[in-house]
């Protein structure tokens, strides 16, 4: 019998479970480790921030339904992972021994790196549930005394399309409730350009989201490090594609929602031989780490390097069709090595990507995601939204039922009328 142990319960970790104990032999004991109790659609997060979604809309307990498919769930943080002894040390003094280890965290929110940034400081956020209520908290307050937004991501980030979404679903909100002349709105980016996306653009996909902030009257600033945020006021410079200073800003603000950078979780950092400095989980074209290859990973913990060198430093995305291509390959992999076999799978590196815009949305596809590629798709329409709409609803289900099909392929792939990917 062997032991798989899964730390992290979120868009990868749970369906790394579910095809992770499909995969497994009937013998084999597969346990969750994770700091929450609860799953949390986490595409969802900018309609929690505007009160279009509650919490319970998008999250539910999850215990009952791994232990369903005879998956075992231990509700408690991960303090450090040790692999020279293949044990996970948890936050409550427990050990947990393992043969092999799916690291499936997600990032740490790397607030500190600006001063000022985050909830705890004079930003929101919407990368987790709770930030994204707490957020939404605020709107209410801020459209009773509506004033200057500011919305983007600041240096190192390398998910930029809630940004996006979130700075169109405000406008989309504001309109509705008919005080959208009194917002004047600037998104803030690292980004070159506008619709980069941490992909070198993708498609059209400079020329439609310009058009898009143009037709909503959002002012832009690219190249731009955030080096500090006071209340309601945030510094920024925009630099030149040389690297120089263009211009200084300082912007005033009622309201400001700025994504962070990434990093690896405290759990893993530091680790040599498992990490880069950053704390990203080192892996091979298996998912497999290069040192301890017992140790897998999947998700926005990976390391992945950036598509290109850009004035301001920008990560790369990790997007759900990656993910879940990560989480298939590893399942298969690790059965391979149980069966005392050498892994075979490897991941898709691919780009799928849809992005609600509230009343509208847009749908891009990079195939592979680093150019130059096969397909260089992107495109707008009210079709999106609704497609975001039924999928964020699918996804729910899909992680309740515990059913291990190819969400992508079967869902995503088709509204695109794409064929199904090798």
């Amino acid at each position: 019998m062997a032991h798989i142990v899964i730390i992290g319960a979120g868009i990868g970790g749970m369906p790394m479970a579910y095809e992770m104990r499909e995969q497994a032999r009937k013998e084999d004991q597969v346990t969750v480790i994770s700091d929450t109790d609860t799953f949390h659609f986490v595409p969802s997060n900018p309609w929690v921030g505007v009160k279009w979604r509650t919490r319970a809309d998008i999250a539910f307990p999850i215990a009952s339904y791994l232990n369903k498919k005879g998956i075992d769930f231990i509700h408690s943080g991960a303090k450090r992972v040790h692999p020279d002894k293949n044990q996970v040390e948890l936050m409550d003094g427990r050990h947990v021994d393992y043969d092999y280890l799916i690291i499936a965290t997600g990032p740490k929110l790397a607030f500190d790196e600006v001063p000022g940034l985050g909830p705890e400081g004079h930003t929101h956020s919407i990368c987790h549930v709770d930030h994204a209520e707490k957020a939404a908290q605020k709107w209410d307050d801020f459209c009773a005394s509506p004033g200057p937004i500011v919305v983007g991501a600041v240096q190192m980030a390398s998910c930029y399309g809630p940004a996006y979404e979130y700075v169109f679903i405000m406008d989309t909100d504001l309109k509705r409730r008919k005080i959208r002349d009194k917002v004047p709105m600037t998104f803030v980016t690292a980004e070159p350009y506008i619709g980069h996306l941490g992909l070198g653009g993708v498609g059209d996909s400079k020329g439609l989201l310009e058009a898009a902030m143009r037709d909503r009257h959002i002012k832009w600033i690219c190249n731009a490090k955030t080096t500090r945020i006071e209340a309601g006021k945030m510094f920024v410079t925009e630099l030149n594609d040389d690297g120089s200073v263009k211009k200084e800003h300082e912007l005033p603000f009622n309201y400001a929602m700025m994504l962070p950078a990434f990093k690896g979780v405290d759990a893993v950092l530091g680790i040599e031989g498992l990490t880069n400095p950053r704390g990203f989980i080192l892996i091979d074209p298996y998912q497999r780490n290069p040192r301890f290859q017992n140790i897998y990973s999947v998700g926005v913990c990976v390391a992945i390097p950036p598509v290109e060198v850009t004035p301001v430093p920008t990560g790369a995305p990790k997007t759900g069709y990656m993910i879940e291509s990560m989480v298939t390959a590893t399942a298969h992999n690790i059965r391979n090595a149980l069966d005392g076999k050498e892994p075979m799978e490897k991941a898709t590196w691919n780009a799928i990507c849809l992005a609600d815009f509230g009343d509208t949305g847009a749908a891009f596809v990079a195939l592979p995601q680093i150019p130059p590629r096969n397909v260089n798709w992107f495109r707008e329409g009210k079709w999106v939204h609704l497609a975001k709409v039924a999928f964020e609803k699918y996804f729910i289900r899909k992680m309740k039922k515990g059913t291990t099909e190819p969400l992508y392929e079967k869902y995503v792939l088709g509204a695109l009328g794409i064929k199904k990917l090798k």
